[in-house]
């Protein structure tokens, strides 16, 4: 019998929607169920690619047994961490202020007002690991909230004091300069693995938007240690097992120091990161497997996540069926010696084991193995082509007649608006029209499922249907990112316009008198906190990210009032800088745009003029930090009346010209794409 999640439309809510527990989703009702019956409520938040979730779901919520216990004690409310984030924060952050750690599933138990008082993530059916059983815990909550509500009432106030004090204040709201981003850099510098590439140790993320302020760090001084640092990295995991050595693509973690062994489920926000990081790389390096790399990642998000209606899923699974109807963690993707042989033959089955790196004990469970790539240098590394090529297209047939993993149609604006600029830049600088087109078509989607007439937006849909969450801080700046992407890619000024919409939402109902930037909208469902968190995690915060937007949207049209915001914003990258540079590294690329100007350029011409198209190239493939790119034909064109960095920019002689400015002084016009380069480089 379906629960009350069956009329939901977040994939992993519905991967519920049959339990036996009575699930609620978040909800007031939930909350006055839970105050008319006087039982506190059980919160638990995960979403539809979490391995772990998975267990717990079918360990104690799909358990006849537990689903009574909990159904008799409790109201239980289930939430999708991607459908509602700021749930998930508020809560996160009182989870790891209690035990100093956090994760998914998230397990917290609630009074019926919504406090907080116990907490935990992932439960075992029976007591293990110093861990109680999730039955345990129930009986003691319940035991708790019967014979100890006074205790009970008393830690939840406490809880819900300490997060309301938690407001963040810095003293200087204006950006980082060289010696704050000096800091930075020393900083991401000590904690670099010179071995393995990446920072820190296992678990190893891959740090994308930290790698993007090195590689405009680099661009705007010259450092040879944060170019190395970059290449390293991008070449540790590209010829890792955490990225997809037949279908592009990377895995959202390694769970070891050397990119070996993955965590396999597939995000669509990974892949739009780092589809971009590997393009800006290629742009500054000019190297073969970063070029293959960014080419290959877009077209993964393409083949395996774009919905029928020209968005992007949220996600891949981790597991599938392993052939046997068992589920296993990375079957789709792992490969013994003797399947190899079966597909290949005995020859090519021994040259691929050698090349991938594919040993009879495995580095996965069975004797499986991930595919990885040979060092650069060495011989597998110059072996035949062809040979290769062969190789790998019949793998990846072969693996396509496996179990696919189940993906997450849902689509989430935020990660939507970073693929589009990822795929919006990537097929620009490759002249891959197709990507753009995909690029478009998303933005389209976005732009009118997702946006109400009052430019507020819907944070997911799924299927063609906006789905029920408001848009938060996330999805408002991404989203506004990749407009302007789209709009220095095609030039076509609506994209320019559709930003500058989400943008005055942002400083409306997001920004506070002081600058500082909340995630939520003032007028914004209210929580026991409005969540605020300027740190970057898996994706950029959307504090950084609105600072991104902000001062790409003044650089194209001259706004101070933009560009405040966006200096305001980067008052907190100062606070952080020197302390925390892998968690805000996408506040410090922006802040490396800005103490460059940013660099505005301007292409004018004929639309059809192979001259513009020539200069216009050459402006995106500039490496100068965060440089915009405006692009139109003088007088006749619509951008160049309704894009404030074309207006008065005459032609040389009446051929294609670029003008290169910062903050609206211009350099001399030129029309010779080398000039231009030149001008853009230093």
């Amino acid at each position: 019998m379906a629960n009350r999640l069956v009329d939901e439309t977040s994939p992993y809510l519905l991967q519920h929607a049959e339990n036996p527990v009575d699930w609620w989703p978040w909800s007031e009702a939930a909350f006055g169920e839970a105050r008319r019956r006087d039982v506190p409520v059980l919160l638990s938040v995960g979403y539809s690619a979490c391995h772990w979730c998975h267990v717990m779901a079918h360990e104690s919520f799909e358990d006849a047994e537990t689903a009574a216990y909990l159904n008799e004690h409790f109201v239980s409310v289930k939430v999708d961490r991607e459908e509602r984030p700021d749930v998930d924060a508020v809560y996160m952050e009182a989870v790891q202020a209690a035990t100093g750690q956090g994760g998914w599933p998230m397990t917290v138990f609630l009074t019926p007002e919504a406090e907080p008082f116990y907490f935990g993530t992932y439960f075992p059916p029976v007591p293990k690991h110093g861990m109680p059983s999730f039955r345990q815990v129930l009986e003691g909550v319940t035991a708790a909230w019967a014979d100890r509500r006074d205790e009970v009432a008393e830690v939840a106030g406490r809880i819900v004091h300490d997060l309301a004090g938690r407001g963040i204040r810095y003293d200087e709201p204006r950006p980082p300069g060289e010696q704050e981003l000096g800091a930075a850099l020393l900083g991401l510098t000590r904690e670099f693995d010179a071995q393995r590439g990446g920072f820190g140790g296992a678990p190893k993320f891959p740090p994308s938007m930290a790698l993007e302020f090195l590689l405009r760090h680099h661009a705007r001084t010259g450092s040879d240690g944060a170019l190395d640092m970059v290449r390293q990295t991008c070449d540790a995991m590209a010829r890792g097992g955490i990225y997809d050595q037949l279908g592009g693509g990377f895995a959202r973690y390694s769970v070891d120091a050397s990119w070996t062994v993955p965590h396999f489920e597939k995000m669509l926000y990974d892949n739009a990161l780092l589809c971009r990081l590997y393009a800006h790389a290629w742009r500054a390096t000019g190297t073969e497997l970063d070029r293959r790399v960014a080419l290959e990642t877009a077209d993964f998000l393409v083949r395996e996540l774009r919905t029928e209606q020209g968005g992007f899923a949220s996600a891949l699974d981790a597991d599938s069926d392993d052939g046997t109807g068992r589920h296993r963690e990375g079957a789709f993707y792992v490969w013994t010696p003797g399947e190899l042989t079966e597909v290949l033959g005995e020859d090519d089955g021994a040259f691929a084991a050698r090349y991938f790196g594919v040993t009879d004990e495995g580095t996965f469970e069975e004797g499986a193995s991930v595919l990885q790539l040979p060092g650069e240098g060495t011989r597998a590394d110059d072996a035949d082509e062809e040979r290769i090529a062969s190789v790998r297209a019949r793998l990846l047939a072969a693996r396509e007649r496996r179990v696919r993993p189940e993906r997450d149609e849902k689509v989430v604006a935020a990660w939507n608006g970073l693929a589009v600029a990822a795929l919006a830049e990537t097929g620009a600088y490759f002249e891959r029209p197709d990507l753009v087109e995909a690029a478009v078509s998303a933005g389209e989607l976005i732009a009118g499922l997702h946006t109400g007439e009052d430019g507020r937006l819907a944070r997911t849909s799924r299927d063609g249907a906006a789905g029920p969450s408001a848009g938060v801080l996330e999805d408002y700046a991404d989203v506004a990112e990749g407009y302007q992407a789209l709009y220095s890619v095609t030039g076509d000024a609506v994209w320019l316009e559709r930003a500058g919409v989400l943008l005055e939402v942002v400083l409306t109902h997001f920004t506070a008198a002081d600058g500082t930037l909340y995630d939520t909208a003032d007028d914004a469902e209210r929580l026991i906190r409005r969540p605020q968190d300027p740190t970057d995690n898996a994706t950029p915060s959307g504090w950084t990210a609105a600072a991104h937007a902000l001062l790409t949207y003044a650089a194209l049209t001259g706004s101070g009032r933009h560009r405040d915001a966006a200096e305001g914003a980067l008052g907190i990258v100062r606070a952080l800088a020197s302390r925390a540079p892998r968690f805000i590294g996408w506040g410090l690329a922006a802040a490396e745009a800005c103490l460059d100007g940013p660099r505005e350029v301007a292409v004018l011409g004929a639309p059809d003029d192979p001259a513009r198209a020539t200069l216009h190239r050459t402006a995106l493939l500039a490496t100068a930090p965060g440089a915009v790119v405006a692009l139109g034909a003088p007088d006749t064109d619509r951008s160049a009346a309704a894009v404030p960095l074309l207006r008065d920019r005459p032609l040389l002689d009446g051929r294609a010209t670029a003008y290169v400015c910062r903050h609206f002084t211009c350099d001399a016009p030129t029309a010779d794409p080398d000039l231009l380069e030149r001008s853009l480089r230093g």
